[in-house]
């Protein structure tokens, strides 16, 4: 890594999330709504953003140690 910070999981995770999302909006906009189960649409929806914020946190977590570390070294 070299002093890098490796946020791929993370933004791997967010991107998920974003795709869940989507899937989640298309399904709810189709055409026949009737055939839609929104509870469990938005129980997806809830699921995404939970999994979106995680990585969120991770990448914040991961940004501060890497902060601790430069400081320790300076």
């Amino acid at each position: 890594m070299g002093g890098m910070i490796d946020f791929s999981i993370p933004l791997s995770g967010m991107l998920q999330a974003e795709t869940a999302v989507n899937l989640t909006a298309a399904r709810i906009a189709l055409p026949a709504p009737d055939s839609v189960d929104l509870s469990s649409e938005m129980a997806s929806m809830m699921a995404a953003k939970d999994s979106f914020a995680v990585d969120v946190k991770l990448m914040q977590t991961e940004d501060q140690m890497t902060q601790s570390a430069l400081s320790v070294l300076a």
